[in-house]
């Protein structure tokens, strides 16, 4: 007597494999963690290298003898790099890869870092501002780009996050940086010139020459980390893509079924890249993209990390103690990023944004009563200190934790670079906007017009959040490719 299996014997044993395949892809890897680490280092260098412009401003101005809208310019001349590297970001790594895009961008921040350091005259310094603009602006599109393609669904949330946290670091380190070379420079003496000028006299170079280190790092440890296996697949080199997809799942079936997946997901993509981004479901979700990067900056967080010192010194404070007070803010926005990293994954993406986005209202408008009532009210600087330290508490949890991860999320492979770049682009050019316009705005609206209307800019990015974006937590970029295919 023969003994055939059951049918409902057999869904079960097909249900454990599924099971036990849907574990084993939410192990994360050490080889995971490395790759996203060493693509992080890219943000360290976007935030070191945005946010050390703060500590210069005053300096330069005060050495070059700058109106207020040649300052407003050598703040906003990197920005103006940015665009172009964002510009040209997504094209290069969907050509030429994810891996030779970062080393180009290494290679454009060291160049940037040197040049700062030894410029000779204002046009100097312009040009090598606006070349590590390029770097940051390549990095803010291929880095995230390259970690979500590696991560594991269960884990791409956090892995990206990554970024954005090592991006508050480099933040954070620009502060210190600044906030130490300064107290360090009445006091350095050296036999050479060229040292004395950089750490001492003119202590500006020596800021913005500091990020050649962490720069010729970045650049050294990319040449140890492999191309994105699905870059490969869409170039039709399946056999490197899986080589790279078993060291990070370690599972010949998991590997197998992402190969398929992609590959159909291509299949069905078609041919045509620019076609593709016309598609009325992927054009929607890079409108959504580019409208909630744009919005981003007209909530005031860059003005702030721009401007923070200028911003406290209206206040009454010294300029020593402005930018000991913007290295508290960085602290702050280091630790709230390290703990979005954290529960992105667990809570969603999209209740960080609710839950963030309304504790920013509320921190902007006291911000903006601060410097409407203060003095009549009895506000002290401290209390404007804890306004801004909520802002960026709930800002760095939720708007500044998931953008790069929608972002990175959001598109088809085949043209993921391209559509990011078109997202980027818009996010690039707010900041530009931001960064031109704040010393306007502050001395036209006032500190409190500006910060009330930083808090009315966040209605709108909270109801598009909320109506048009789906929830991509857990999901595999693939399945996010579906949604936006199906919402023509």
């Amino acid at each position: 007597m023969v003994l055939l299996p059951h049918p409902k014997n057999d869904r079960k044993k097909l249900n454990i494999h599924h099971f036990i395949n849907m574990q084993k892809e939410k192990t994360i890897s050490g080889y995971v963690i490395f790759l996203s680490v060493v693509a992080a280092l890219g943000g360290f260098l976007f935030g070191y290298d945005t946010a050390v412009i703060s500590g210069t401003v005053s300096q330069v101005s005060a050495q070059f003898r700058l109106t207020t809208l040649q300052s407003g310019w050598y703040v906003g001349c990197a920005l103006v790099g940015s665009i172009s590297g964002v510009i040209f970001a997504g094209a290069l790594s969907d050509r030429f890869g994810r891996k030779r895009t970062m080393i180009l961008s290494a290679f454009l921040f060291s160049i940037s870092a040197v040049g700062c350091a030894i410029s000779a005259n204002m046009d100097q310094l312009v040009i090598y501002r606006i070349i590590g603009g390029m770097g940051i602006g390549i990095v803010s599109i291929v880095c995230p780009l390259y970690i979500s393609e590696v991560s594991p669904a269960s884990h791409r949330g956090r892995m990206v996050s990554l970024y954005q946290l090592a991006v508050t670091v480099g933040f954070l380190g620009a502060y210190l940086m600044n906030y130490f070379l300064l107290e360090q420079s009445a006091d350095f003496s050296s036999s050479s010139p060229l040292l004395t000028k950089i750490f001492g006299t003119e202590i500006w170079r020596g800021m913005l020459g500091a990020e050649t280190l962490p720069a010729l790092l970045f650049f050294a440890v990319i040449f140890f980390i492999p191309e994105s296996p699905r870059w490969l697949i869409v170039r039709e080199r399946e056999k490197h893509a899986a080589l790279i997809f078993s060291k990070i799942y370690g599972d010949s079936t998991i590997v197998e079924r992402q190969i398929s997946e992609t590959r159909a997901m291509l299949n069905s993509e078609g041919k045509s890249d620019i076609k593709l981004l016309f598609t009325p479901g992927i054009f929607r979700a890079v409108l959504i993209g580019s409208a909630i990067a744009i919005l981003g900056q007209f909530m005031g967080v860059n003005a702030v990390l721009y401007y923070g010192p200028t911003i406290f010194e209206t206040s009454g404070l010294s300029s020593g103690d402005s930018l000991f007070y913007q290295s508290l803010i960085g602290l702050v926005n280091m630790g709230t990023t390290v703990l979005a990293l954290l529960i992105i994954d667990k809570v969603g993406r999209k209740k960080l944004v609710y839950t963030g986005v309304s504790g920013m209202i509320l921190s902007l408008i006291l911000i903006g009563l601060y410097f409407l009532k203060g003095e009549a009210w009895g506000m002290t600087s401290l209390f404007l200190l804890g306004c801004f330290l909520a802002y960026i508490f709930f800002t760095a949890g939720s708007i500044s934790a998931v953008i790069f991860v929608f972002l990175s999320e959001m598109y088809p492979t085949r043209i993921r670079g391209t559509a990011m770049s078109v997202a980027g682009l818009s996010l690039w050019v707010g900041t530009y906007l931001i960064g031109q316009l704040t010393p306007w705005m502050l001395e036209t609206l006032t500190p409190a017009g500006t910060f009330f209307l930083f808090a009315f800019m966040c209605i709108p990015y909270m109801l598009i959040v909320w109506k048009l974006m789906p929830e991509t937590a857990g999901k595999s970029l693939e399945e996010i490719e579906r949604f936006w295919l199906q919402k023509k």
